[in-house]
């Protein structure tokens, strides 16, 4: 589905995703659906050896679409959440290399686009990143725990996720939201960068065959708890 929030650019091997809704980049159906896509059409392309998500300035994205959120439609939720869930279980279990470069808050969903990301570039600002979920009455669904528990310090795991604590970006780092930060005038190139020299010196079906074994009970049990979700979720 296309969205006029997500533009795909090509520098090379890389495939760049812009996401840019001119606000706070917000997760709706139709941006996630058109991240998707472009995931897609990169992990098809034999001409592309990695992928990088970029966010809006000072935006990578804020979470879920709240007037789904906030709408009254349970089932609406449920099919947004597990839309979220669908995109992140893509991104982790892409053939080839997924690198995100985090230009300002991430929170909530926005988060856990980072943590499907194989290789996480930060702006160096006053932004936060964090899973807010539990301070606004939300609990994380299963899918999201699963990634959660797999990508994060085992050591921050209680307070960034049941206590829905935001770090900074620096901080960030050592929860394992990102790798690394750099000044937010940086942030592209330094992403770009990472996923060329991943591009470069990658085996392409070496990467996409490590990652089934590597990710794969994972993976398929994302899928299930997304399934879930849809049908049955609570919130």
């Amino acid at each position: 589905m296309p969205s006029e929030s997500v533009i795909v650019e090509r520098r090379d091997a890389v495939s760049i995703i812009h996401v840019d809704d001119g606000r706070a980049n917000a997760m709706t159906f139709e941006v996630m659906a058109a991240i998707r896509q472009a995931v897609v059409d990169a992990d098809a392309d034999p001409d592309v050896g990695a992928v990088v998500l970029h966010g809006r300035p000072g935006r990578f994205s804020a979470g879920f679409d709240l007037s789904v959120v906030q709408g009254g439609d349970p089932q609406a939720v449920r099919n947004l959440v597990s839309d979220g869930g669908d995109l992140t279980h893509l991104m982790y279990g892409c053939g080839v290399p997924v690198v995100a470069a985090c230009t300002g808050h991430a929170i909530a969903m926005g988060a856990l686009l980072l943590l499907a990301c194989d290789v996480r570039i930060g702006a160096d600002t006053e932004s936060k990143v964090g899973l807010s979920e539990v301070a606004i009455g939300m609990a994380l669904p299963g899918w999201a725990i699963t990634l959660a528990v797999e990508r994060l310090s085992r050591r921050h795991l209680q307070r960034a996720v049941a206590n829905a604590r935001l770090t900074t970006p620096a901080e960030a780092v050592n929860v394992g939201f990102l790798d690394e930060v750099v000044p937010a005038d940086d942030v592209l190139d330094r992403a770009v960068a990472v996923a060329a020299d991943l591009a470069t010196t990658l085996h392409p079906k070496a990467y996409a065959i490590t990652v089934v074994s590597l990710r794969g009970r994972m993976l398929a049990l994302m899928a299930a708890q997304s399934n879930e979700f849809r049908t049955a979720g609570k919130f």
